[in-house]
């Protein structure tokens, strides 16, 4: 069998991460007809369909799954040798791919990102959010973002924000008609605006106060996985959220929005950027390492 060239399994790898060959032809700058024929003929000299396609979708095979994962650690390794190459330059330069939730890239947009792309003109940023929690390394990011308890044991968290603080907020057109919760089981005379995670499951509501702690789950017609999307629809008023306090401690200041139960509000864990300590840090993540402490220690980030 005639051994695949690299530029196959890269190709393989970037359609995988797609989802699809017409995204993943403009990444490579190539043509979709042209990057399926060459698909094509990866799986007949492996004797081995990789992927299931349909007119809508391309989906991994069990035997594409597998064998994506077999030769990703060695995709890395090559790409990082090559960056390893180019950190001689001494600025950092390439694409730098993170993975987070989509609440949490609200919070490292401005200023994280835009700072580093301000400080490193030769650098690219890919955010892919998505809820689940996803092996980083495997999925070929250099690193992920989310609150300390959901990050891997054997990965090295560095803080974003230190402190997590959540607020229930209405509508003043919502609450303007309905009695205002005094106590966490008065939302359940309320309509609320649920999540559901990344797991699967609907979240229940925490509460804490003078040493009592209570989880609540909230009664609500309307089920969302995206904090944007459960600000958007509190800001319609069409029931109460449940939301980090820095994405509407603005909206509250300026009375778009009406915070209750401020007094009930639990401490979460701070959310942090965190990679493999197993692997070389590339210059590229070093860089943005470094700028993230340096923020934390800003009241900007605080």
């Amino acid at each position: 069998m005639t051994k695949a060239s690299l530029a196959e399994l890269e190709a393989f790898a970037t359609v995988a991460r797609c989802g699809g060959f017409r995204a993943a032809a403009r990444e490579l700058g190539v043509s979709s007809s042209g990057l399926s024929h060459a698909i094509a003929a990866l799986e007949e000299r492996l004797n081995l369909r990789l992927f299931n396609r349909t007119t809508r979708s391309v989906v991994l095979t069990a035997a594409g799954a597998q064998f994506l994962e077999e030769i990703a650690p060695a995709l890395a390794a090559i790409d990082g040798a090559i960056e390893n190459a180019g950190e001689h330059l001494g600025e950092p330069s390439g694409l730098l791919r993170l993975n987070m939730a989509a609440g949490a890239a609200r919070f490292v947009m401005a200023p994280l990102i835009r700072d580093y792309l301000s400080r490193f003109p030769r650098m690219q940023v890919e955010i892919v959010s998505e809820a689940a929690l996803v092996d980083v390394i495997g999925k070929g990011f250099d690193a992920g973002v989310r609150l300390l308890e959901a990050v891997p044991p054997d990965m090295i968290a560095v803080p974003i924000m230190p402190q997590m603080r959540l607020a229930v907020v209405g509508s003043p057109a919502y609450l303007r008609d309905r009695p205002m919760p005094v106590v966490p089981r008065d939302l359940l005379a309320h309509a609320c605006i649920r999540y559901r995670t990344g797991n699967g499951r609907i979240y229940h509501w925490e509460f804490a106060r003078d040493g009592e702690r209570l989880e609540l789950d909230v009664p609500g017609r309307l089920i969302l996985d995206n904090s944007g999307l459960m600000l958007d629809a509190v800001l319609a008023g069409m029931g109460l959220g449940y939301l980090a306090e820095q994405t509407v401690a603005s909206l509250i200041e300026d009375g778009q929005l009406i915070r209750v139960l401020a007094d009930w509000m639990p401490q979460e864990p701070p959310l942090c950027l965190y990679y493999s300590g197993r692997r070389h840090v590339p210059t590229k993540l070093r860089a943005f390492i470094d700028l993230v402490r340096f923020h934390s220690r800003t009241p900007s980030m605080a």
